[in-house]
């Protein structure tokens, strides 16, 4: 076993494990990325030649061709117009994107062309054909060559060996232009039952192994490879696996073993992913946009803050901390120091308490206006926490009984299946601060997992509206 429990061979594929594969939904923003200037220079230069000279205004038309660009990038994505398998074929992508632009230069057509649109519509097919046609050919060979060597691709691995994984190895074996690419074999049995290698497939460890392989790998699915009438052992590895944010499936009930991306049938996908790559896009845009309004608005209280802090105490003005982030993995938090240098607890061993001697009187100021935490809008720009989540806690956190947060509530973990954040859910309804007695952890412990089962773009923009107004609300920060 290595320093994280795993044995030495699922932790050397782990290792080769370490970034997410390069999904679908990434490959369609790039494409859609480089769509929007050529459709907008296309449509621009359509202008320039179809409308008379008095009439031209360049920067009307580059603000016509911007809408009519980004209206057709949008119908794309929503048509499936950037599906892997439609852009390794030119001539049907080629097909599909007119189709999506033909409603948007209709209708621009007609606005601008001032009763005669036909001379706008020729000059645009014409510079649109000139723009796609040779794009479109270049991007079927790049994504020909992305899906063909597997950098698109669901990574999986399988939950139990033997004649049922042979079965499961060799449906996915047989459909062409699967996904589904697999790691390894997790079984408790021997080797006379479940052999170490099952059609080139290595059995790499047991199901303890199984947990510590998905914390350390980027890893998109566990499927399990049980037969029915072993009901007591799926459901004890569901019991498992519940608190990881992979998705689970069971391959007794797909019959041609397709494990479409968006199934939602209870049976075939016995948990969801909690955390897919497109709410991993969508997140991480949302967090970019939002820390960085956030740094530009309170600068200023960053400054005074880091300036208070060196007059009253000296030492240094941040904290860093261990926090569990998302999928238990270890992240370094950062905070306005608001206790004496000497004083520090990076392990958080002892909990913060009202009228803690080791606080500063800048300190209390800060940690009751939640002033402490604006440093880790750094951490939300460099990826590590977002900006809604579940709070991180520090690892090996403890209330102030000095009782193990892991011993309090069953399945603590299950909170680390989203990236943490700033503030969240639990924050907004008072749950902060101190935890003295075990039914506040178990409440936010609730909350946490409200949110992680019901997050949106939305909820997220809701609760960070509701933020400053729960700081003011709340009296547990000290």
């Amino acid at each position: 076993m290595n320093e994280n429990g795993l044995n030495e061979a699922a932790a050397n594929v782990a290792t080769g494990l370490q970034r997410p594969a390069l999904a679908p939904v990434w490959l369609a923003v790039l494409v859609g990325c480089l769509d929007l200037p050529v459709f907008a220079a296309a449509f621009w230069f359509a202008q320039y030649a179809a409308l008379p000279a008095p009439g031209f205004d360049p920067r009307a038309a580059a603000g016509a061709a911007l809408i009519v660009a980004a209206v057709a990038t949008g119908l794309l994505a929503l048509g499936g117009g950037y599906a892997p398998d439609l852009l390794r074929r030119p001539w049907r992508a080629i097909l599909r994107t007119a189709l999506a632009l033909a409603p948007a230069v209709l209708v621009a057509a007609f606005l601008l062309a001032q009763g005669e649109p036909s001379d706008l519509l020729g000059a645009a097919a014409l510079a649109l054909a000139a723009g796609v046609i040779p794009l479109r050919v270049v991007e079927s060979h790049v994504v020909a060559w992305i899906v063909d060597t597997g950098l698109i691709q669901r990574r999986a691995v399988i939950a139990g060996g033997g004649e049922h994984a042979e079965r499961l190895i060799r449906g996915l074996a047989a459909r062409s232009g699967t996904d589904v690419r697999l790691y390894g074999i997790f079984d408790d049995r021997d080797d006379l039952r479940s052999p170490p290698q099952v059609l080139g497939v290595p059995k790499i460890g047991d199901y303890d192994d199984l947990v510590g392989f998905i914390r350390r790998s980027e890893v998109d699915m566990v499927i399990i490879s049980l037969p029915l009438d072993a009901e007591e052992r799926i459901n004890w590895l569901l019991a498992k696996l519940k608190v990881l944010p992979v998705e689970v499936r069971l391959s007794a009930f797909s019959a041609d073993y397709a494990f479409p991306p968006s199934t939602r049938d209870p049976l075939i996908s016995a948990i969801r992913g909690t955390f897919a790559p497109e709410r991993r896009l969508m997140k991480r845009a949302f967090d970019i946009v939002f820390a960085t309004l956030a740094l530009l608005l309170v600068w200023p209280v960053m400054l005074a803050a880091a300036i208070a802090i060196r007059l009253e105490s000296g030492g240094p003005v941040f904290f860093r901390q261990k926090r569990h982030g998302y999928n238990d993995r270890v992240i370094d938090v950062l905070k306005f120091r608001s206790m004496y240098p000497e004083a520090m607890d990076p392990t958080a061993r002892r909990v913060v308490t009202r009228h803690d001697p080791r606080v500063t009187r800048v300190g209390r100021i800060l940690r009751r206006s939640s002033i402490d935490e604006l440093p880790q809008l750094f951490n939300v720009l460099r990826g590590g926490l977002s900006m809604v989540g579940p709070r991180p806690h520090a690892i090996d956190a403890l209330s102030s009984r000095q009782e193990r947060f892991t011993n309090i509530v069953d399945d603590y973990s299950a909170r680390h299946r989203l990236p943490p954040g700033i503030t969240g859910w639990a924050q907004i309804h008072g749950h902060r601060g101190e935890v003295d007695v075990p039914g506040k952890l178990r409440d936010r412990f609730e909350h946490d997992l409200y949110y992680i089962e019901n997050w949106s773009i939305w909820l997220d923009l809701k609760i960070l509206l509701r933020t400053p107004l729960s700081l003011v609300r709340n009296p547990m920060a000290y």
